[in-house]
């Protein structure tokens, strides 16, 4: 049973292209199964989310984020009488626009076109899902629900100024770009922040960057829940006890976003979707004390984590790579594979727009392949085996 503020898949506004409705599938059960089954999707599984991909099997990748992320998405959605397919759908999307190596091959984007528009992994996936996924005759991009773009478009609330991807995407389809989206894109992002900042605690602890007395002493919150934990399980081994605490602290926070949108919701009062979108301000939300205490977990992840020797070392190799790779397909499009280089644009930006497109596709394994064809040796450290 939905709530009242909840988005009714019966009032979707459609999608781009008129399609039939499904026999055995809502609009937005129709877009989960398109993203899972979509190219950019199944790539997520050799992409980089802290740990460079073939840094080790059991350390998470673009591909178990977002499934991890669904999943609490879900929850929240369930708990709060959302729609809980939309919600899967835009936690299951959010981060195909990510290129290789992470947030520095995004770096190394973003520095190369800069004199072309820039790159946004964020507006990237609204390039992918509106242009570049090519499975279907009938149009390009998936097709998706108003619903399912307008949240992937304006999960970090309203869009005033629209960069290259938004303002193409917007132009095609309104978006609504200078409103808040509904609650389930809203609850989408929270349950990515949940998600990243508890499992990349449990990647460190797996790194053996740092240890769970050591977020304790930097952190208020984890020092309460470690403190519940070794309290709870006093014979418990230390790798289960590391395991407890992160999943102490996804409850924590779940719980605390949960309270606090009820009762922002009990104080808006919104009758409709419409409502959320039109409330002037997120619905969804953490509490006051909460954020300071994910705060204080960002910061500790941002030390003693992404800071790392063991990460660091890997960051400016991985940049050049990625930096080397665009030079030499602007250069050269014809370097690309057959139908990339045959639908190459002779002028800019749009030149620039399709190299980064390709680059943005890559994994890291693919990346590091053609770079040693087309550049030269990797850049990466010599014990560091694809």
């Amino acid at each position: 049973m939905l709530a009242p503020y909840a988005t009714d898949w019966r009032q979707t506004r459609g999608r781009r292209v008129a399609e039939a409705p499904a026999a055995t599938r809502s609009p937005f059960q129709r877009d989960r199964d398109r993203i899972i089954h979509c190219s950019a999707f199944r790539r997520l599984r050799y992409k980089t989310q802290v740990f460079v991909a073939p840094d080790g099997d059991h350390f998470r990748v673009r591909l178990t984020h977002s499934l991890e992320v669904a999943q609490i998405a879900r929850s929240l959605a369930r708990a709060l009488g959302l729609d809980e397919d939309l919600t899967e759908a835009l936690a299951l999307a959010h981060d195909l626009g990510h290129p290789p190596f992470g947030h520095s091959g995004e770096d190394a984007l973003e520095v190369a076109m800069a004199p072309y528009g820039g790159f946004d992994h964020n507006a990237q996936t609204l390039r992918i899902v509106t242009r570049l996924e090519s499975r279907y005759p009938g149009w390009d991009g998936l097709n998706l629900s108003w619903e399912t773009l307008e949240g992937l478009a304006k999960h970090n609330g309203p869009i005033y100024a629209p960069g290259w991807a938004l303002a193409e995407a917007d132009a095609g389809f309104d978006l609504d770009l200078a409103t808040h989206a509904g609650l389930e894109a809203q609850v989408a992002t929270l349950a990515d922040d949940i998600a990243y900042d508890n499992h990349d605690l449990d990647d460190g602890f797996r790194a053996r960057l740092f240890e769970p007395e050591d977020v304790a002493a930097a952190v208020p919150f984890s020092a309460a829940a470690w403190a519940a934990v070794t309290a709870r399980w006093p014979q418990a081994p230390r790798r289960r006890l590391r395991a407890e605490l992160v999943r102490e602290q996804i409850g924590l926070m779940v719980a605390d976003l949960l309270a606090e949108t009820r009762a922002r919701l009990a104080l808006a009062a919104p009758g409709s979707a419409a409502e959320v979108r039109a409330a002037g301000r997120a619905l969804a939300g953490f509490s006051e004390a909460m954020r300071a205490d994910v705060g204080a977990l960002k910061a500790f992840l941002w030390e003693r984590m992404y800071r790392h020797p063991q990460v660091v070392r890997l960051r400016d190799p991985s940049k050049l790579v990625v930096a080397n790779l665009f030079a030499a397909l602007h250069a050269d499009p014809a370097a690309m594979p057959g139908d990339w280089a045959a639908a190459t644009p002779a002028g800019e930006p749009a030149r620039a727009r399709h190299v980064a497109d390709f680059i943005a596709g890559m994994t890291d394994r693919y990346a590091l392949k053609l770079h040693a064809r087309l550049v030269g040796p990797s850049p990466l450290p010599a014990d560091f085996l694809v």
